[in-house]
């Protein structure tokens, strides 16, 4: 095991990201935690920054009949991202695709307002910005939430996340974003392999540490 739990990796993973950018802290920084578990990891980035925390919401698009399989991906302002390989590979429909992509935006759309309590999303443009997540596998989710992210314009943007699959850092990289890990291992199975303590969280927790975050230091 590589870490004890979010909150350890989110530490060891905040060294390495100013290891790698020294400069990020005076680039006005802004994390994005994906939930569940990036929000975590993104609380430990933004005080080690001094940087606020805030939230985006990407929801993965399952194969029919697996649901676990993710066929693509959704993020806020209608981004859509698809593996069309994977697509091709099973013979996805069109139809099948925009049924549960509209699913999906919705399931989004209400996190994003349970999450946020009525917060406006922040201006992220010419900011550097941190999206935050607590491990990458096959990246589709990333892919969506990145692109949503960099319609903003934002100066930098980095994805940032304690283990990553090669397969996963290689997509990143290809489409130009930043990857920074603590540990891309060789023989990647799960995210939560790398974990003592990988525990499912909930809504209520992300809720708690966002708005703990919004209040500002005691």
């Amino acid at each position: 095991m590589l870490f004890a739990d979010r909150a350890d990796a989110g530490r060891q993973l905040a060294e390495t990201l100013l290891a790698r950018l020294p400069g990020l802290a005076d680039q006005r920084p802004i994390v994005l935690g994906v939930p569940r578990g990036g929000v975590i990891i993104g609380r430990e980035l933004a005080r080690a920054l001094g940087a606020p925390l805030d939230v985006i919401v990407a929801r993965k698009l399952g194969a029919p009949g697996q649901e676990e399989l993710g066929i693509g991906a959704v993020a806020p302002e209608g981004t859509r991202v698809l593996d069309q390989e994977i697509v091709a590979a099973l013979g996805v429909s069109d139809a099948y695709i925009e049924k549960i992509t509209r699913r999906e935006r919705a399931e989004l759309d209400r996190r994003m307002q349970r999450y946020r309590e009525g917060r406006p999303f922040p201006d992220l443009a010419g900011r550097a910005v941190v999206l935050a997540d607590d491990g990458l596998a096959t990246g589709v989710t990333a892919r969506a939430a990145l692109a949503s992210v960099r319609r903003a314009k934002p100066a930098t943007l980095v994805f940032a996340a304690p283990v990553c699959s090669e397969d996963g850092c290689r997509t990143l990289g290809a489409e130009g974003y930043t990857v920074v890990c603590v540990y891309t291992p060789p023989d990647f199975r799960g995210v939560g392999e790398w974990y003592a303590d990988f525990e499912q969280l909930t809504d209520e927790t992300v809720i708690a540490v966002l708005r703990q975050a919004a209040a500002g230091p005691p």
